[in-house]
């Protein structure tokens, strides 16, 4: 099992993704502590995963809502009471937000999404940091999504989130590099969630066709396998990553499972990183 015995904190866990990651991280024998707003679903998880978990590995959880300082305080040190100091943070929570052109959403919709989505990142990260950086050790996985890399008409809020969220961690590698303390981001595919129901719920005339046909598509015949993104993540929190930081890694299409073998290449270039393109980038001369 190659995350025996390390304490694994994993936001948004209630459902979808969080809770294939969770189940993915209990299967390869982390303890395991949860947390979301939904404290039934919560529970239906823990009793559904604790029978999976290794022998002394244990699976808790706690309601929190991530975009709250001191509710994540809070989550954070009921899993040290519980289970120790924790080894990665997996900070999975977020939104769609408001949909629709951008001056005409709900405004204070608009400012939820971005708390839940960027500071449901920067607060269970600033949270750990210092426990990390005294023992010199730690991982955090952030996930992100297609709007970090590509413009979302009319889901405006989630698109500049998660493009913010893969700034933040590339900036927390730097920041932690030196006590040893490796920051990434997975960006999952197009998976079959709730997700895809909110944008099918609202519509062609809010989100736009193309992509709500992408949406209806992914809802009948398909989506990415979530397993996906759940693998990257345990292959990061793993001994086996240990210096791949600040990258942002697509669990689709990226070949992860070797990923290690190119460490040293890696590290001195800025593969899986957002930059700018310049014309020369692309054979011109401006």
């Amino acid at each position: 099992m190659v995350l025996d015995g390390l304490n694994a904190l994993i936001t948004g866990a209630s459902q979808g993704l969080g809770r294939v990651i969770a189940e993915n991280f209990v299967r390869a024998g982390a303890h395991v502590c949860l947390c979301a707003r939904d404290a039934r679903l919560l529970d239906e998880v823990v009793a559904a995963l604790t029978p999976l978990a290794a022998p002394g590995r244990r699976v808790i959880a706690q309601t929190c809502d991530v975009s709250s300082a001191p509710e994540v305080e809070r989550w954070i040190q009921f899993a040290r009471e519980s289970l120790g100091e924790p080894d990665v943070l997996v900070a999975n929570a977020g939104v769609y937000g408001p949909m629709g052109p951008t001056d005409e959403v709900d405004l204070i919709a608009w400012e939820a999404a971005l708390r839940i989505n960027l500071f449901g990142v920067l607060l269970p990260c600033r949270a750990v940091m210092p426990g990390f950086k005294q023992r010199r050790a730690g991982r955090i996985i952030v996930i992100s999504g297609g709007g970090a890399t590509n413009p979302m008409p009319n889901i405006s809020a989630y698109a500049a989130s998660k493009a913010a969220v893969v700034r933040l961690m590339e900036t927390l590698a730097e920041e932690l590099r030196e006590f040893g303390v490796d920051v990434n981001a997975i960006a999952p595919g197009a998976l079959r969630t709730r997700l895809i129901d909110e944008v099918l719920q609202a519509g062609p005339e809010k989100v736009g066709q193309a992509f709500f046909d992408k949406n209806r598509k992914w809802a009948s015949e398909g989506a990415t396998d979530p397993n996906l993104a759940a693998g990257l993540a345990v292959y990061l929190a793993s001994p086996a990553s240990r210096g791949i930081t600040g990258r942002l890694i697509s669990a689709q299409w990226d070949p992860w499972r070797t990923l290690h073998e190119h460490r040293e290449e890696l590290a001195k270039s800025d593969i899986y990183c957002l930059r700018r393109i310049v014309p020369e980038d692309r054979g011109r001369k401006w």
